[in-house]
């Protein structure tokens, strides 16, 4: 019998953004300077990890936007991406249709989204509970041969959160 195909995914929360102003939708909160720097820093250390996406699908929030921008410079790769309100402040159930419909020559796909949603996601899939403060990223692995198998999954394999301070496993 051959070995099960690795199945990763990037659980990433926005970098840090500025606050809502008068006249300002949330949804069009733009990253602080911080949230800038820590974004090309996390990517950094993602490339250094092996975790580069070959699929991203982000939030078409402001912040998510500038996050990928800011990451993608630094993690030396151009996978395809794609924007939806779908993410905009929601969790697990779209980040499994999410991994259902991604390509099987995909072995890694990165999501970028939001709290609450993120930090109940990385449980749902891993059991553990995880602080996603902004910019973290949770590294997820499950042994499967298909996407549609590995999004129905919830013993998901977190190898590591990456946090923009710090680099190395925390709750």
């Amino acid at each position: 019998m051959g070995q099960a195909t690795m199945r990763r995914v990037i659980v990433l929360r926005h970098a840090e953004s500025e606050p809502e102003s008068d006249g300002q939708g949330d949804h069009a909160r733009p990253l602080h300077d911080r949230g800038r720097r820590d974004a090309a820093r996390v990517g950094l250390r993602l490339r250094q990890l092996g975790w580069v996406p070959q699929r991203v699908v982000s939030s078409d929030a402001m912040r998510t936007r500038e996050t990928w921008e800011h990451m993608a410079a630094a993690l030396g790769s151009s996978p395809a991406v794609t924007f939806t309100r779908d993410l905009y402040l929601m969790g697990v159930d779209e980040i499994r249709a999410v991994l259902r419909d991604a390509s099987l020559e995909v072995d890694t796909v990165m999501v970028i989204g939001h709290n609450p949603g993120w930090e109940d996601a990385v449980h749902a899939l891993s059991g553990v509970r995880a602080r996603m403060m902004p910019c973290a990223a949770a590294l997820l692995r499950t042994p499967a041969p298909r996407w549609p198998d590995a999004a129905a999954r919830s013993d998901w394999t977190l190898e590591e959160l990456v946090r923009p301070d710090e680099r190395g496993r925390g709750s």
